[in-house]
């Protein structure tokens, strides 16, 4: 998603970072963890997954699991860390 930011009279256009940008980022590290079989089982998509900045280097990323049922059973929780392209785990 694009969106524009004026700083000192100066138009810039600043990128924020989607669930595609960190799936494409991270599957050299975690193959897995956004393969079709994976999030079929947890009932996900993509589309369910929020991504916040909390800094300059890292992004939360979370998604709720459903079971078979549609019934939500838990939340997907992991921060991206943009440095070292990992998805890591996390208490928040």
């Amino acid at each position: 998603m694009l969106y524009t930011k004026w700083r000192n009279n100066l138009k810039l256009k600043i990128k924020t970072m989607t669930i595609y940008d960190i799936k494409r980022m991270s599957e050299d590290k975690a193959p897995y963890f956004f393969e079709r079989k994976s999030m079929r089982f947890f009932n996900q998509t993509l589309k369910d997954f929020s991504v916040k900045k909390l800094n300059e280097e890292k992004y939360y990323i979370s998604a709720p699991m459903r079971d078979s049922r549609g019934q939500q059973m838990g939340i997907t929780k992991r921060v991206f860390d943009v440095r070292t392209r990992e998805l890591l785990n996390t208490e928040l």
